[in-house]
């Protein structure tokens, strides 16, 4: 799956990361990513839960 990337690798990885943008920043940064994620799912709901959507089967017309 991760072809050449051990545990170390990552662990360094992660320190030099959290060293150069410090953990408030990326505290923010998540915490802005999950809120856009709510946002996305939320209207993705909201648009499936539509009635009369372009999706939806219509009757034929009586007349």
């Amino acid at each position: 799956m991760l072809s050449g990337l051990s545990i170390g690798h990552l662990l360094v990885t992660l320190a030099v990361i959290l060293l150069v943008f410090g953990t408030s920043r990326l505290r923010s940064a998540g915490s802005d990513i999950g809120t856009a994620i709510k946002a996305f799912r939320s209207a993705v709901k909201d648009d499936d839960e539509a009635p009369g959507s372009a999706d939806a089967p219509r009757k034929p017309d009586q007349q």
